[in-house]
């Protein structure tokens, strides 16, 4: 029922119980509303075919920081998170392959260059310093840009101080690489370290996953790192199945928040935000209830909340305009398959721990490079990037017996397609073009499957409020980074109007189930709490 709060959450998402769970075991009463009829936004299990459940939208996890699992007592909420067996398989054609996973990726390299496997240790040795430095900001508030005076910026220019002081611990060289990673492409950094293509893939894959771009875009090798800050059970770098599906997430997260008092409502959609002489004062739902508040904090992406729920005359102009142009799209297109059994890969037609693995049907930065290009043009790459995992061989639960489910991530798909043309008449096309395209490296697999749910970013945007599909909440591109995510000026997790907080993906540090900007929006609020500013 509706009533007064202290801190209204808008939007059910992981960042969303994460952001809510922090302040009321800060002794705040808190509301979450959730548009949809279950918690945990793009983190959710759902049943998509008759007897099989899957992860709908986000659908592996590494990178849900250990501090939230550990204070949000995950575990013992039901969560339990199982690593891969083998971290990535790589078909080549119809005889070659590379798997990559702890004590057997540098022989698996050596099979295409001896060269590059005495390589590897140490480029991953490098980028591991910098992603152990980056880490150490994740739950961490960028130093925020202000032309408030002296008083403003003296706290921020401590804040980037301690900043310069982390990255002061690594040496030249790591300063170096970090400022490669941020400033060049993924494609040109390991074209100067490695020679064959197979190990380029893998590692390039991470630098468009969710990225609407070739390898080749500047700032492409920001996107790569951003992949590497992840752990599972303490293990770095490795990724892993929540047992259950990504639902089990934030069914845990909804149950820690419940445990402290939270009160969510699903089926509530917001439509407005309240604002009054400046002030933010609650929000109304599309039911006409409202929901009164000290405070209100956004888990939607940032240019949904400002251009649709909050009323443009209030914000500044230049903000204003700045969330108009605010860039997002991931390029991805979302599959959730049924299947009658397990593919075989022409390469590796044998069952192993490689079906465990994330599947990257990719087989060269050239073919990623074509596909980002014809999805400009065309809408859609006809020769698409498609990661298949197949969770069911990890986790029981999601299949009948002897049956499986497998997610495929693919890309490259026009945000907005040209031409005027509408996703909703090429679902299915494009869908059936996915499952070729996995029926190419393993042959059969278009027969064994029973059922499938797909998702294009209208969908995605339509269904989670991903806009432009967008997984994210924006593009990691540098102008949207750190102290400028969502927007220079406002990296805080404060918004132009007093009350008004951002607590999802489109704050630092971004993208990915991480929670670490609904934890770091919580500690905000706090602060402003304590200080009488709300």
């Amino acid at each position: 029922m509706p009533g007064s709060f202290d801190v209204v959450v808008i939007g059910g998402g992981h960042n969303g119980l994460v952001c809510a769970f922090y302040l009321a075991r800060a002794g705040l009463k808190v509301c979450v509303l959730e548009r949809r009829s279950v918690v945990g936004g793009a983190a959710v299990t759902e049943e998509f075919h008759p007897g099989f459940r899957n992860s709908v939208a986000s659908y592996t996890v590494s990178l849900l920081h250990p501090k939230i699992i550990a204070e949000m007592n995950l575990y013992a909420h039901g969560l339990t998170i199982v690593p891969r067996k083998v971290q990535n398989f790589l078909p080549v054609n119809e005889r070659d392959y590379l798997v990559t996973g702890a004590g057997r990726t540098k022989a698996e390299i050596a099979k295409f260059s001896a060269r590059d496997s005495e390589r590897y240790d140490g480029f991953q040795d490098r980028i591991a310093a910098c992603a152990d430095v980056l880490r150490e900001t994740l739950l961490t508030t960028p130093p925020n840009v202000t032309d408030a005076g002296l008083a403003a910026a003296l706290p921020q220019m401590l804040r980037a101080a301690g900043l310069g002081r982390k990255l002061a611990r690594l040496d030249m060289g790591a300063r170096r690489d970090l400022l490669m990673l941020f400033g060049r492409s993924a494609g040109d950094v390991l074209n100067d370290e490695f020679e064959s293509d197979p190990i380029k893939a893998v590692l390039g894959f991470d630098a468009v996953v969710g990225h609407y771009a070739s390898p080749y875009a500047p700032g492409s090798g920001y996107v790569l790192l951003h992949h590497a800050f992840g752990e599972v059970n303490g293990v770095k770098g490795t990724w892993g199945h929540a047992l259950g599906g990504m639902g089990a997430i934030t069914q845990a997260m909804a149950k820690a928040c419940t445990a402290l008092g939270v009160t969510i409502h699903t089926a509530s959609p917001v439509c407005e935000v309240v604002v009054e002489k400046g002030v933010v004062r609650g929000v109304v739902t599309e039911a006409g209830e409202v929901f009164r508040a000290r405070a209100v904090a956004s888990n939607l992406n940032p240019k949904l909340l400002f251009g649709t729920l909050v009323d443009g005359a209030v914000l500044p102009p230049d903000f204003r305009m700045r969330m108009a142009q605010y860039k997002n799209g991931s390029g991805t297109f979302r599959m959730n398959v049924a299947l009658s059994e397990l593919p075989r890969f022409s390469c590796l037609p044998q069952a192993g721990d490689h079906m465990t693995a994330g599947i990257i049907m990719a087989p060269s930065l050239a073919y990623m490079d074509r596909a980002f290009m014809d999805a400009r043009v065309f809408g859609w790459s006809r020769e698409p990037i498609v990661e298949m995992l197949i969770p069911s061989t990890l986790d029981d639960s999601l299949a009948p017996p002897s049956r499986h489910v497998a997610s495929l991530f693919c890309q490259h798909v026009a945000p907005r397609l040209p031409d005027g043309r509408q996703w909703a008449d090429h679902r299915e096309e494009v869908a059936r073009l996915m499952i070729a395209t996995v029926d190419r490296f393993a042959p059969g697999f278009a027969q064994s499957v029973l059922g499938y749910s797909a998702l294009t970013p209208d969908d995605l945007e339509q269904t989670f409020g991903l806009v432009g599909g967008d997984i994210f909440h924006g593009r990691l591109s540098l102008e949207q980074l750190f102290s400028a995510r969502p927007v220079l000026g406002h990296g805080d997790y404060r918004s132009p109007l007093s009350g008004l907080y951002m607590c999802g993906s489109g704050t630092h540090p971004g993208g990915g189930v991480t929670g670490a900007p609904g934890h770091n929006a919580a500690r905000e609020i706090l602060k402003d709490v304590k200080r009488r500013r709300i």
